[in-house]
């Protein structure tokens, strides 16, 4: 794998992970509060998990 193909790869997933976690914090800030909130966070960081170990097992290829 090339040098910018794991450069782009990083920088999608730091993109990637600004952009949900800002979904999530206006969300749960917003009018649906923590609580209400909170089921898109587990949400938010499971997909999070799922696409840095996909990312990581790609880096290692």
């Amino acid at each position: 794998m090339k040098l910018s193909e794991k450069i782009t790869i990083i920088i999608g997933i730091t993109l990637v992970s600004i952009f949900v976690i800002g979904l999530a914090w206006s969300i749960s800030t917003g009018l649906a509060g923590f609580w209400r909130g909170l089921p898109f966070w587990f949400i938010i960081i499971f997909c999070l998990y799922l696409l840095a170990v996909d990312s990581l097992k790609s880096l290692k290829k």
